[in-house]
């Protein structure tokens, strides 16, 4: 049985589909003025773990994430980079895509686009205003009403008396009251814009999601999910206006992944410590990213810093290097279920309990430790094992490369040294074994080790890796 926490209900809940067999599942996406940051990593990753498991649980999922690409720092980038708005778009869209692929995240089901949806979007807001939950203001913009819905601040679980005007809550002397948010922006001369009944204009940042949704999901679907900072007030506001609009339900599943700090403190670029996903992926391999997310729960807070992702690499590599020298074999084997059956209900179990990825990564490593000792005892069964935790490290798409790649490194210098010369020293240190000359062999392996290289021995050969 499947349990989900809802941010709604705030507590675990039976996941039940609306239709048998399917999962209906929106994330807000990303704003395309600029690359993604860590916090966005976080949300492709454990949302992609998510889709991925339940495919594997059989459903057919339909996976929506949208793509914001007209807003007020949208238009303020393009202006101060002297390039249109269609290049900026597509040029973020375009790094996002690679970042999100180099972080083995698979692409989503549909990506619908804000600038695609105008149509909706302007048909949504004008059954608010039918139905008194929008009012057009003499500036010229559209706003809802907030105080029309009565059920507003549920998600959030604030009172309307106590939400102030702050964050993405702009002060605008044309609301009847604070809360009060845009639907439809009036166009400023020369600004990017569409025709609707209120002028020209373009639409504000919450309906866009609401209108993309019910478009591509229905009035009322399963899993809306996001990063922890939409909560309030831009989810709150998709309910409302996606209630109001529709008299339905608007989401069943409300999820939300965790903050990520940096160094235990908030990640901002105030404070410095803003890091984008390839400035991350400069330092480290993309597998480490993923696993340094999956380690935890997706609800839990997570802290980036070296150690945890020199922790993070280390807890890789000790994965890789249990089926390192059996690699070469496991294209032929057939996992025997009832080695892996034991294993494969407690990770199941696990994602299960609200997609409890860290304890998934615990049955691993039990496997791990099997493996290890049955390669003393029992290759057949090594080879078995082996093959049926990387069969459940896919769900998390973890474990799905070469051992030595891993390893090594691909293409990387390790201490100064290129992969050549390390294989040239290790070819030498077995010249020098062979010809029982063991002072010149321990010579050779301490001088690897001062360069940060590590050899192994084994009845396969040398192999090395990084410390």
């Amino acid at each position: 049985m499947l349990k989900i926490y809802s941010s709604l209900s705030q507590q675990k809940e039976e996941f039940k589909p609306i239709q048998a067999g399917k999962v209906g599942i929106y994330v807000c996406g990303m704003t395309v003025y600029d690359y993604c940051h860590l916090g966005h990593a976080r949300v492709l990753v454990c949302f992609d773990i998510i889709t991925r498991y339940l495919r594997a649980k059989g459903y057919d999922v339909n996976y929506v994430r949208n793509i914001t690409d007209v807003d007020d720092k949208i238009l303020n980038r393009a202006r101060d980079n002297g390039e249109s708005v269609d290049a900026l778009t597509a040029r973020f869209i375009d790094a996002m895509h690679e970042d999100e692929r180099a972080l083995g995240v698979l692409s989503p089901s549909a990506e619908p686009r804000a600038t695609g949806h105008i149509g909706e979007i302007i048909a949504m807001i004008q059954r608010l205003m039918d139905k008194g939950y929008a009012y057009h203001a003499s500036n010229g913009d559209v706003y809802y009403a907030v105080e029309q819905f009565a059920d507003y601040g549920k998600l959030s679980k604030q009172k309307l008396d106590e939400i102030r005007a702050g964050a993405r809550v702009e002060v605008d002397a044309e609301k009847r009251s604070p809360a009060d948010f845009v639907l439809w922006k009036a166009a400023k001369p020369g600004e990017l814009s569409w025709s609707s009944p209120w002028g020209e204009g373009r639409p504000g940042w919450h309906i866009e999601c609401s209108a993309m949704s019910t478009q591509c999901l229905g009035d009322t679907f399963d899993i809306h999910g996001g990063g922890p900072d939409l909560k309030f007030p831009h989810h709150e506001n998709e309910i409302a206006q996606s209630e109001a609009a529709t008299g339905c339900k608007y989401v069943n599943y409300w999820m939300h992944a965790g903050p990520v700090r940096v160094d235990k403190r908030k990640m901002s670029k105030s404070l410095g410590n803003f890091f984008t996903i390839r400035e991350i992926l400069d330092r480290y391999p993309a597998e480490v990213v993923r696993y340094f997310i999956v380690s935890s729960h997706y609800r839990s807070a997570i802290d980036y810093s070296d150690l945890a992702l020199n922790e993070a690499r280390s807890g890789l590599e000790r994965l890789y290097n249990t089926f390192r020298e059996l690699y070469g074999e496991l294209g032929a084997v057939s996992v025997d279920e009832s080695l892996v059956e034991e294993y494969r209900e407690r990770f199941h179990q696990a994602m299960d309990d609200d997609f409890n990825t860290s304890s998934a990564v615990a049955v691993l490593f039990d496997m791990a430790k099997a493996v290890n000792v049955a390669k003393k005892e029992d290759r057949v069964k090594a080879l078995s094992l082996a093959k049926g935790m990387i069969d459940l490290a896919e769900v998390l798409g973890l474990l799905q490369a070469n051992p030595e790649s891993v390893m090594q490194g691909e293409n990387e210098e390790v201490g100064g040294l290129g992969v050549a010369e390390i294989e040239d020293y290790i070819a030498q240190r077995n010249a020098a074994r062979a010809n029982k000359d063991f002072a010149e062999s321990d010579r050779i392996r301490d001088l690897l080790k001062d360069k940060g290289v590590l050899l192994n021995d084994a009845r396969e050969g040398t192999t090395w890796q990084r410390a």
